[in-house]
């Protein structure tokens, strides 16, 4: 008796979830949960997860802060995707924007004793990938890539 075969068909899952927060610093939490429930889903290790909660949680911050000035007119969007190859996180404000480069680098002597500043060197090291970029519809955007 001969078995019968069938070509195999894997299903790749891409899964995108956007929120809006209000631009209040309640948003981080608010946030930083979402993202732990979108990371949970995926089966990822609580290694790149706490690099990935501690990059979210800086980039919400200063979308809160910095770009949006606590203005709970404004709203700070989230974006998660994933491929089998990475994790994907946006975070937009509806601020006035900012030059990376011009923020002061807090591994400097100088900077050592400075209460801010740490958040975009946090960001760059928890993660693969990060770029910030002028949003057309007014704001900044930063993209945080976390391969798998």
């Amino acid at each position: 008796m001969a078995l019968e075969t069938r070509p195999c068909l894997i299903v790749l899952t891409v899964e995108t979830t956007e929120l809006r927060f209000p631009s209040r610093i309640e948003a981080v939490g608010e946030a930083a949960a979402a993202v732990s429930e979108f990371m949970n889903r995926l089966g990822i290790s609580e290694d790149v997860a706490f690099g990935v909660d501690m990059a979210v949680r800086e980039a919400v911050t200063n979308a809160v802060v910095h770009g949006n000035k606590l203005d709970d007119a404004k709203v700070v969007e989230l974006k998660l995707k994933n491929t089998p190859e990475l994790f994907e996180i946006n975070v937009r404000d509806q601020g006035n924007g900012f030059s990376p480069s011009e923020v002061p680098d807090p591994t400097k002597d100088e900077n050592i004793l400075r209460t801010s500043g740490r958040g975009i060197f946090f960001m760059r090291n928890f993660m693969d990938e990060v770029a910030w970029s002028a949003d057309p519809q007014g704001g900044t955007n930063v993209r945080m890539v976390k391969k798998l």
